[in-house]
């Protein structure tokens, strides 16, 4: 199979799916494996898990002659919110309180300002004006968590705040987030993997498609629908827009999932078992 996404983000995405349930820890010979069903060679996979392990998402350890790798704790933190949010049944409702972050990092330490900006766009946040971000989703939690990560506590303010106005909510939301590029990106994943979902089901119910392939079909939709993890920041009902295309969109992707899911599981364990060595 011709290879389709960056083999790094497709580590993160079998961690997440799989990995992470199966005792967090994968011997390198069936990662290289799995990896090669979606077109990646073993020399790419080396490489991809010894950048996230200098990153610190990964740890390695060495028994006889295999090499296993696991999810360090950073690393299981994000694969367990990242999920919440991937998998949430619906749509929070709102406390109607904003929370703001205002930072005034020293300019020799832009590094930390450039970090922290993608961590919080990541966990939801939106720029307000320049250093003061703000979300309506209580992320107190991750807040501090980001606090302590970057040793940033005596440049930062963080405060729990009723908006006054001038505007309303949801023209705030507006001049923070681009919902109308978000709905325009849930509208092509609805159009493009609706079709696949009945063109699939439709193989599966006669028993055109192995497990293999389902193992493929499946991570390959979770890693297209893990991207708006990275545009959408989970915003409570009573600030989207009324044709939201958000909650269609997770629908479509919940029901595409518990279909190639059984599957799917069957082939990974298959792979991932040939690594597992005596009394594991």
């Amino acid at each position: 199979m011709e290879k389709q996404f960056n083999t790094r983000s497709m580590i993160f995405t079998l961690y997440g799916d799989y990995i992470r349930h199966y005792g967090n820890e994968i011997w390198i010979g069936s990662l290289i494996r799995l990896l090669k069903e979606f077109g990646h060679n073993e020399q790419s996979v080396r490489a991809a898990i010894s950048r996230m392990s200098k990153q610190g998402w990964v740890q390695s350890e060495k028994r006889g002659n295999k090499s296993y790798y696991s999810l360090t704790e950073r690393g299981k933190l994000r694969m367990e919110e990242a999920s919440k949010r991937i998998y949430k049944s619906e749509t929070p409702t709102w406390d109607g309180a904003w929370r703001m972050l205002v930072y005034t990092i020293p300019e020799e330490k832009r590094h930390l300002r450039d970090e922290l900006r993608k961590e919080l766009v990541w966990s939801g946040f939106g720029l307000l004006s320049n250093s003061c971000w703000i979300t309506p989703n209580p992320l107190e939690e991750q807040v501090h968590s980001l606090i302590d990560k970057y040793e940033i506590g005596s440049y930062v303010s963080f405060f729990r705040a009723t908006y006054e106005g001038m505007s309303t909510n949801k023209e705030l939301v507006e001049k923070c987030w681009d919902l109308e590029n978000m709905n325009e990106r849930y509208s092509q994943f609805i159009q493009e993997y609706s079709q696949k979902y009945i063109l699939d089901k439709n193989k599966l119910e006669k028993g055109e498609m192995s497990d293999g392939i389902c193992f493929v079909e499946c991570a390959l939709l979770v890693h297209e629908y893990r991207k708006f993890l990275f545009i959408d920041p989970s915003l409570p009902q009573e600030l989207l827009p009324d044709k939201w295309l958000g909650d269609s969109a997770a629908t479509l992707f919940n029901d595409y999932y518990q279909m190639l899911a059984k599957p799917a599981k069957h082939f990974f364990e298959s792979v991932f078992e040939q690594g597992v060595p005596i009394g594991n």
